[in-house]
């Protein structure tokens, strides 16, 4: 059962079946109906609103997707937090409770490291109000869990792949400084599969990204490359953090330097569709390039 079946829970209902019975819930009409479209069955409820989570069926492993979309931290609290100890207390306290629940974090928990390599041993501080929400959002996933359920928690790098290519972004430019790390759809919903259907990560974190991350700057030239378009204007972070416009959330997020190891999925066996951007976007690259 997949709790906010949206972008990346719609490719894993199609990933599930027909091997397994998916449920996908999603709290909209439009949503509920691009469930269908997966072939998985659709019920309408919000995991912030506890009764609505009745019309859920029981369900061996409890995946929680649900996303806030990309609103405050205020929003991410109420989605992450409360969501998620609603849905944990609710289905934990059923008759028949869930064996696994899986939980959709994000590699923004690690905040700026300068550039150097985070693992799961790394220690997580955020600096920024949302990260304090994902980081306390994990710690629910992890030990909130009753005795006969285990929680895990999957860590995403940046999410890219059909309808998210965002080829212009990098373009057009100005490009700023930094590192890239990204996980197509098709594996940031492969490897959940991999980790339920493997029964790996029990109580445990795994982060969710390609092999490859990547200089923005290199990226950007890369894809000019391909695109045969000439290379990018290019900035550094601190020309970037000098646009009096920028919210203070892009601030955060232009200045989280880092690159995110993937070593502990690759040493579980899982195999990548997309091992790298190269691979990843070459599709997007024949399409609007040619």
């Amino acid at each position: 059962m997949i709790l906010g079946c949206g972008y990346v829970g719609c490719e894993l209902a199609r990933q599930l079946q027909p091997d397994y019975e998916v449920v996908g819930v999603r709290r909209s009409e439009a949503g509920l109906r691009t469930v269908e479209d997966t072939g998985a069955t659709a019920v309408k409820a919000d995991v912030t609103e506890a009764e609505t989570l009745a019309a859920v069926p029981d369900a061996d492993w409890v995946v929680f997707a649900a996303s806030s979309g990309g609103r405050d931290a205020d929003a991410a609290r109420e989605t992450y937090v409360e969501g998620l100890r609603t849905a944990v207390d609710h289905f934990c306290d059923r008759g028949t409770v869930p064996d696994r629940i899986v939980y959709t974090s994000s590699t923004g928990v690690y905040g700026d490291r300068d550039g150097d390599w985070v693992d799961e041993g790394t220690p997580i501080d955020p600096e920024t109000e949302r990260g304090q929400v994902l980081m306390e959002a994990e710690q629910i996933a992890r030990q909130r869990p009753i005795d006969d359920t285990d929680g895990t928690v999957a860590r995403f790098a940046g999410l890219y792949g059909p309808d998210r290519y965002r080829l212009d972004r990098y373009l057009d430019g100005p490009v700023t400084e930094g590192h890239l790390n990204m996980v197509h759809r098709d594996d940031a919903a492969g490897a959940v599969r991999f980790l339920l259907d493997g029964d790996h990560a029990r109580r445990d974190v795994v982060n969710v990204v390609d092999d490859e991350p990547v200089s923005k700057w290199d990226f950007a030239d890369w894809l000019a490359r391909q695109c045969d378009e000439p290379a990018p204007a290019k900035q550094t972070i601190a020309e970037r953090l000098d646009d009096p416009d920028l919210s203070d959330a892009a601030r955060n997020w232009i200045g989280a330097d880092k690159r995110v190891s993937n070593t502990k999925l690759r040493e579980l066996g899982y195999d990548f569709e997309y091992s790298t951007y190269r691979a990843g976007y070459r599709d997007a690259i024949e399409t609007q390039c040619g």
